[in-house]
């Protein structure tokens, strides 16, 4: 099954029944498109971040650290968010409801490229070709720019000067602080910047279920470079964040590489690539790779007066320019899940819904099943000695059929299972089943380990 097959309102069902994702606030009706990650996401995005860590950590020699959501004000001047993180928004005056106006472009007309339309010609094409929208008759306002930024307070009292921000990216939490771990690390250019954190978004439209919301999760590296080596690691970092994610077990079919052209480019931007995902909705941003310049540190220098430059061997400074690969969590998170659901037939009268997880990202990779209960006591001494033992993510379930048990681990993505018979009292053996094949095999207990060990990256 492809993607513009999948329903994506029956894989956001099955996630949602299944314990990857809850509707937040439920029992008080819920807040408009914010979702609560249940158990088994968590265990998928913890595996994301390790791998992440490993790949544009530790492996590329980086320092990873950790700033904080709400940061003096003066941080988003001198970045340009408060002056320029605007989306245009119109409003239709019938339902009192407002939208984005290049969604409304986009929706209706997809033949527009809206990032080179300009918020006039937005508002000439709403205003005279879109009479009936989202259910509505429409008499559309005049567009203006709304700033994406969540406002908030610092301290008891209510004054201008206690205004501040959460954060709307984790990028500037690093700039701010590339000359303390220059200092402290001793780093020696090229050398790279990275955290993961929650960023935050005033959505006018939040949509598309995790894909566009208003809390969401970054992992964002900055990589701090001489200007004449820029464009050489713009190329490698583009590359490297399409391995990482055929890594975790996307498709390569499902991604595509996207330039962006001089029209959509940042005023600062030497050059941005995104990389998308074929979504059953279409084509979206998965990640961005930029070519930032020297603009971050240059900005914070001038509204900072302070030196952000970098002293070279030979006694001069420069000011590093800066690769930025951004990769958004809760959209890799989605892409993942949707590339690995399908429904199988089985036969006439039989489906089964399987994720089909990498064994190295599924929330987890092995279930241990007595075939009856009276097995549990050598089931559960088996879990025992692989929780004690090994670092795979197990799950333990004893309750009804072998095969409604099987079907449970398919629709969550486990990729093994191993069931304990009689036959195992007598030769310690079990029975393991592979997930995407349903072949199902006997092995000795003690190489359970040494078998699952063979699909690890």
């Amino acid at each position: 099954m492809n993607n513009k097959q999948k329903n994506i309102q029956e894989i956001i069902n099955h996630l949602k029944t299944s314990g990857f994702v809850y509707q937040n606030s439920e029992i008080y009706g819920g807040l408009i498109n914010t979702w609560d990650y249940g158990p088994l996401a968590i265990q998928m995005l913890n595996e994301i971040k390790k791998y992440w860590i490993r790949e544009f950590i530790t492996r590329e020699k980086n320092y990873q650290i950790d700033s904080k959501i709400i940061m003096n004000a003066n941080v988003w001047k001198a970045s340009g968010h408060l002056d320029n993180f605007s989306d245009y928004l119109i409003e239709n005056k019938v339902n009192q409801k407002r939208y984005r106006a290049d969604h409304i472009v986009k929706d209706l007309f997809p033949e527009i490229n809206v990032e080179k339309t300009t918020f006039e010609e937005l508002e000439s094409i709403i205003k005279n070709k879109v009479k009936e929208y989202d259910g509505y008759k429409c008499d559309w306002t005049t567009i203006r720019p709304f700033n994406l930024m969540f406002k908030t307070q610092l301290g008891a009292i209510d004054n201008a000067a206690s205004i501040t921000y959460l954060r709307p990216e984790t990028a500037q939490g690093i700039f701010v602080n590339f000359r303390n771990v220059t200092r402290t690390m001793r780093a020696k250019l090229p050398f790279g910047i990275g955290q993961i954190g929650k960023s935050f978004r005033n959505e006018i439209t939040p949509r598309d279920f995790i894909f566009r919301t208003r809390e969401f999760e970054q992992m964002e590296l900055e990589y701090f470079c001489l200007e004449n080596e820029s464009e050489k690691f713009y190329k490698y970092w583009i590359q490297k964040c399409q391995e990482f994610i055929i890594l975790l077990g996307l498709k390569k079919e499902n991604i595509r590489i996207r330039p962006h052209e001089k029209e959509e480019l940042s005023h600062y931007s030497k050059g941005t690539s995104d990389i998308e995902y074929l979504f059953p909705f279409g084509w979206g941003e998965l990640l961005g790779i930029a070519n930032r310049g020297n603009y971050d540190l240059s900005q914070h220098m001038k509204f900072s007066q302070e030196s952000l430059e970098y002293l070279q061997e030979d006694g001069s400074k420069v000011v590093p320019y800066v690769i930025e690969p951004s990769i958004g969590l809760d959209r890799l998170l989605l892409a993942l899940l949707i590339d690995s659901y399908e429904v199988e037939k089985l036969d006439k009268n039989d489906e089964r819904i399987v994720l089909k997880l990498d064994f190295n990202v599924s929330p987890y990779q092995l279930a241990i099943f007595p075939l009856l209960k009276k097995l549990a006591p050598h089931a559960q001494k088996i879990y025992d000695e692989l929780l004690k033992n090994t670092n795979f993510r197990l799950i333990y379930d004893e309750t009804g059929s072998i095969g409604k048990r099987y079907r449970r681990q398919d629709a969550i993505g486990t990729p093994f299972a191993i069931t304990i018979d009689f036959e195992s009292l007598e030769n310690n053996t079990v029975t393991i089943r592979n997930r995407d094949s349903m072949i199902q095999e006997r092995i000795n207990i003690n190489e359970i380990t040494l078998y699952l060990n063979k699909f690890k990256k």
